[in-house]
């Protein structure tokens, strides 16, 4: 899911991680990742993982890219406001496909053998994580709000249950599309 290392980082914990990853999507099971298990599966397939230009903490809009595999994926769905929070950013690895950017980071996710999902952006939030989240990150908004992707822990609760709704729909969308990847063993 999400934390606040990076996979750049020197712990023990990552190397082992990236080699499962690798080791997952050559068995052909599906890999999922959302914030830091996008830039793992990223980095584990020979992406770079970077500081993104500004820090994203709060909602913003990403937009599908126009390519039919962001259909495939996306449905209907052309643009949703999601969910952020994140100082660093992926490209897109090798063999992956773009199909979601946002203006402050353009690679929010991608598709990889039209079976792995790497997201930069959180669509699996619920109100009392996003309550959490701005409660044990005070400090992190506080010192971010220069940047012009970061909303106060007042912004980010402003219509909460119709970002949640919208943003559930755009989960609903996309883990339906990746659970199809999902093989029964007998």
């Amino acid at each position: 899911m999400g934390g606040p290392m990076s996979v750049n980082d020197d712990l023990p914990w990552i190397p082992p991680l990236l080699e499962l990853i690798r080791l997952m999507i050559a068995a052909d099971r599906p890999v999922i990742g959302h914030c830091l298990g996008g830039q793992l599966i990223s980095k584990a397939l020979g992406g770079v993982v970077t500081r993104n230009p500004v820090k994203e903490i709060g909602w913003g809009l990403v937009s599908a890219i126009d390519t039919p595999q962001a259909s495939q994926w996306l449905g209907d769905i052309k643009q949703f406001e999601s969910f952020h929070w994140h100082g660093e950013t992926f490209t897109i690895p090798p063999g992956g496909t773009h199909i979601l950017a946002s203006s402050a980071c353009p690679n929010q996710a991608y598709v990889v053998n039209d079976k792995h999902l790497g997201m930069q952006c959180h669509v699996e939030m619920t109100a009392a994580m996003i309550h959490d989240w701005c409660e044990s990150g005070a400090d992190e908004i506080a010192a971010s709000l220069s940047s012009p992707a970061v909303q106060t822990p007042e912004k980010i609760a402003q219509n909460l249950e119709n970002r949640l709704r919208t943003l559930n729909s755009a989960a609903e969308q996309l883990y339906s599309r990746w659970i199809t990847g999902l093989k029964t063993e007998n």
